[in-house]
């Protein structure tokens, strides 16, 4: 009998030996119903829920440049966010992480939890918001509004933790948008952002746009746009506009995902002081910052171009892609660029649409509407 590589004084093995069986059987016909039902009742909110538009800004006929805003702001919860609180929550019921009876909590600085308890409610479990004790007034009236509860900590950067121990101590769920945003959106298509994006710009003069400016709050809009524009063989650009005191365009900069920032942003719903993990650099084009006085002052502007207030992440984005058609203008190019509205300005009157605030916060806005009003005149954003 051959003995090679057995070790010496090592038995041979018995051709009779059979291994243990082990049967764990874990299935739960009430739970599984639960989750059928959930899921159901989430799809149906989706079918039934329009597309949002997609707004035409004016810009003078001759510089051959056609800007447009796709407003998020028309879906139920009112943001950008209600698309990703959506995939979220058919992300986690498909994975058996929420639980009937259990709670979903979220770190959130507004509109993805406004979203989240809107979706919590609908499947009929309690939500609770970890969040900046600076989180707007009206934000937090809206979260209550959709049953969910609040929880405030002092500063933005311990709302990871505080949300993880929640949920530990509830035996609920840390949705973790930070986390999971890229992954649970299908970037494919299923009429994600990109893929309505693209199918309203199809009869349009310049139906592939040059550029497309998205924010960053977890990074999964920026992302799930990129990866469509690769996916469908596209050369649109995707640039990132960033605000004041946020992670994200030094650790892009430096290819240095370890980066951080001591402050939080004052833009609710972008900027971060680390890079998240949804964040997709790799798969962005450009980045431009954008001081915080000059995404107020955009806001104020598209106003007074369409009459519609917008929040101070619309603003961030807005600026950018002034600043991305004043080059196109400069260089003679014709084309195409998209912005995002992401949510009303009716819950920031109290902050980016208050002169009060605005000085509170050390924030002049009057030479970036100067910078504004030339740029509508001749093209030129200085």
């Amino acid at each position: 009998m051959s003995t090679r590589g057995m070790s010496v004084g090592e038995p041979a093995a018995s051709s009779s030996a059979v291994a243990p069986e082990e049967d764990i059987d874990r299935f739960d016909a009430e739970a599984r119903r639960w989750c059928a039902e959930a899921v159901a009742k989430v799809r149906a909110e989706g079918n039934r829920s329009s597309d949002t538009h997609l707004l035409s800004v004016p810009l003078p006929e001759e510089w051959g440049v056609d800007l447009y805003l796709k407003d998020e702001s028309t879906h139920p919860t009112g943001s950008l966010k209600h698309r990703l609180a959506r995939s979220l929550f058919l992300h986690a019921l498909c994975n058996g992480w929420v639980r009937r009876g259990r709670p979903v909590i979220e770190a959130s600085s507004g509109s993805t939890a406004v979203s989240e308890a809107y979706f919590a409610r609908l499947i009929g479990v309690p939500f609770i918001a970890v969040m900046a004790q600076g989180t707007s007034r009206d934000k937090i009236r809206l979260i209550e509004l959709h049953g969910g509860r609040c929880h405030f900590v002092e500063r933005p950067d311990q709302v990871y933790d505080v949300a993880a121990g929640l949920a530990r101590e509830t035996g609920g769920h840390y949705m973790d948008q930070f986390a999971f945003a890229e992954r649970a959106t299908d970037w494919r298509g299923n009429n994600n952002i990109a893929e309505s994006l693209f199918a309203q710009m199809s009869q349009e003069r310049y139906p592939d746009p040059a550029w497309i400016v998205a924010t960053a709050g977890t990074g999964g809009t920026s992302a799930t746009i990129a990866r469509y524009v690769r996916y469908t063989g596209r050369q649109t650009g995707v640039c990132v506009a960033d605000p004041e005191n946020s992670a994200f365009l030094p650790a892009w900069r430096e290819q240095d995902p370890s980066v951080t920032t001591p402050l939080g942003s004052r833009m609710e719903g972008i900027g971060r002081q680390r890079v998240e993990p949804s964040f997709m650099g790799s798969a962005i084009d450009r980045m431009i910052r954008v001081p915080d006085a000059a995404a107020v002052a955009a806001i104020r502007h598209l106003d007074t171009l369409i009459g519609r207030k917008a929040g101070a992440s619309t603003g961030t984005g807005l600026w950018a892609a002034f600043r991305i058609i004043s080059d196109m203008v400069r260089a003679g190019e014709r084309g195409s660029v998209i912005a995002l509205l992401c949510d009303p300005g009716d819950r920031y009157l109290d902050k980016y649409y208050s002169d009060e605030w605005l000085a509170g916060e050390g924030l002049d806005i009057a030479p970036y509407l100067e910078r504004l009003e030339g740029f509508m005149g001749s093209g030129e954003l200085g």
